[in-house]
């Protein structure tokens, strides 16, 4: 559990400081994403405990929705940089918090469609109790994230 916290601590900085990723090299954020998917493959790779007839069906589609997935995350990190900016600067309008109330229910919506969405392809290759758990642990991986961001992230004012 303490590696899964380490993991998420990491991924949280990742999705909410982008704007750090401009200020150093290209070179070693994407060692730290690439390591950063592999340290959250391995914790996927214990926790589901595939057989060897299940890994080859599944790990294409795992790649698939983490790939989709990427592209929640990084409108998620877009959001917190407009709202850090917003907030940083004391300018948060009505306007501008109605937009960015919007856009969050946009990207929790975005995660439960293509939950939904992956549920008929992870089928196709395990069980429905290994499809739970898939969905589980990512459930898991999203909560602890979610949990650590909304500690980071003041409250509007």
């Amino acid at each position: 559990m303490r590696f899964l916290r380490l993991f998420v601590v990491a991924l949280v900085a990742l999705i909410a400081v982008p704007a750090l990723a401009q200020d150093k090299p290209a070179s070693n954020m994407e060692i730290l994403r690439e390591k950063l998917k592999a340290d959250k493959k391995l914790v996927v790779a214990q926790a589901m405990q595939l057989t060897q007839s299940e890994a080859p069906g599944f790990w294409p589609v795992y790649e698939a929705y983490q790939a989709d997935l990427g592209k929640i995350n990084v409108r998620l990190g877009q959001l917190i940089k407009r709202y850090a900016d917003a907030y940083r600067t004391d300018t948060l309008t009505n306007d501008q918090a109605k937009a960015l109330l919007d856009e969050a229910l946009q990207v929790e919506e975005a995660e439960v469609t293509l939950k939904r969405a992956y549920v008929p392809k992870l089928s196709a290759v395990l069980s429905q109790v290994k499809v739970a758990r898939y969905l589980q642990i990512e459930n898991k991986i999203r909560a602890a994230l979610k949990y650590e961001l909304a500690g980071d992230i003041p409250l509007a004012r």
